[in-house]
């Protein structure tokens, strides 16, 4: 009730304003005055006020906004920790493993094949002393179908 009147004198007072300004002659601004001084009382008549009042006013209210504030608060330093400590674990089980991964590759694992039979020095000679010829190369991809059943 007391929202409503507080509404209702708000637009009175804007509708006077209006009135001034079109006893001046400026009949465009006194339009738009009048326009914005009808909005309170609108929205008294329609009862927006009454629920925002409720809203607003309402101790339960801003202790759920706090609520909500404080797990946004909670969220973000939970993300930051995790950003500080890299993720998921600790150092020494990121290192952990680290030595691990490292050990799982076998030395030579990244050389090349070189066939039954051939030395990597074998290889290496053959290869300064001429070009190999192309029926080697094709030898070799026959045995790797051949092992494979191909």
């Amino acid at each position: 009730m007391l929202t409503s009147t507080v509404c209702a004198a708000v637009s009175a007072a804007g509708l006077a304003v209006a009135a001034l300004t079109a006893y001046r002659k400026r009949f465009l601004a006194a339009m738009r005055i009048a326009a914005f001084a009808l909005i309170p009382i609108g929205l008294a008549m329609t009862g927006i006020i009454d629920w925002i009042t409720g809203l607003v006013l309402k101790p339960t209210v801003w202790a759920g906004f706090g609520l909500l504030a404080l797990s946004v608060v909670l969220f973000m330093i939970g993300r930051a920790v995790e950003r500080r400590r890299g993720g998921a674990g600790s150092r020494k089980e990121r290192r952990a493993a680290a030595a691990t991964r490292g050990a799982a590759v076998s030395p030579g694992a990244s050389a090349p094949s070189l066939g039954p039979g051939r030395t990597a020095s074998g290889s290496a000679g053959a290869a300064k002393g001429k070009a190999a010829a192309p029926e080697d190369d094709f030898s070799d991809i026959e045995a790797i179908l051949k092992k494979h059943g191909i």
